[in-house]
């Protein structure tokens, strides 16, 4: 009977690492190492479920009032694609960051678009930490969900979108109403442009250093 083999967690992170950069395929990396396919992919999603967790160290907590204004106040940029292809959130990823610089972390889901090494090494180059949603935490996608629950009822479900082409007029007015002339109740009846700049302006002032009092 053959021994089975005992692996560290130093070794685990380095393959399922390897797997994540997506340089190399899962048959690739498991030839290299002598190990069977299942078990880096196994690796490769443990460590995808477990990356929310290094950052929220571990706990789970209901979004506060100010985490609901300051999340859900502008849609920095969008796309709108017919595949689940990796390219259109990349794109939508570098004009967010080209407008408006890059944030301190991003959350996404695990999707293969964000896990993928185009995405990954878009937010590494841009000293971007991530943040991935782990499996069964219903609040992770709280905010992101509230928005498409609004679009989807306010727009979508009330035209006849027969192409692409319509789709996006009607996805772009939308947005454009909902960023510059739609109020909220949670943005104390602002739009979240206005929200959005604002809060961005006593940012800046709070940093400036106060002059020196005789």
């Amino acid at each position: 009977m053959a021994n089975r083999r005992n692996f560290t967690d130093q070794f685990k992170a380095k393959v399922a690492l390897k797997a994540l950069r997506g340089e190399e395929t899962v048959q690739e990396i498991a030839a290299k190492h002598q190990l069977h396919p299942n078990q880096v992919s196994t690796w490769k999603r443990q460590a995808i479920d477990g990356m929310a967790d290094v950052f929220s160290g571990g706990k789970q907590s209901c979004p506060t009032e100010a985490e609901v204004k300051e999340l859900h106040a502008k849609i920095m940029s969008w796309r709108l694609s017919n595949t689940m292809h990796a390219d259109f959130c990349v794109e939508a990823l570098n004009e967010a960051i080209a407008r408006y610089g890059p944030p301190d972390i991003m959350n996404t889901d695990q999707g293969s678009q964000f896990t993928g090494s185009a995405w990954v090494t878009t937010l590494t180059e841009a000293g971007v930490r991530i943040s991935m949603d782990g499996r069964g935490r219903y609040l992770d996608n709280i905010f992101i969900e509230r928005l498409w629950r609004s679009l989807k009822q306010e727009a979508i479900y009330l035209e006849e979108i027969n192409d692409g082409f319509q789709a996006r007029h009607v996805i772009k007015n939308w947005m454009t109403f909902y960023k510059t002339m739609r109020p909220h109740s949670a943005l104390e009846r602002r739009t979240p442009d206005e929200a959005y700049w604002t809060n961005l302006e006593e940012q800046k002032s709070s940093m400036k250093p106060k002059p020196d009092t005789p």
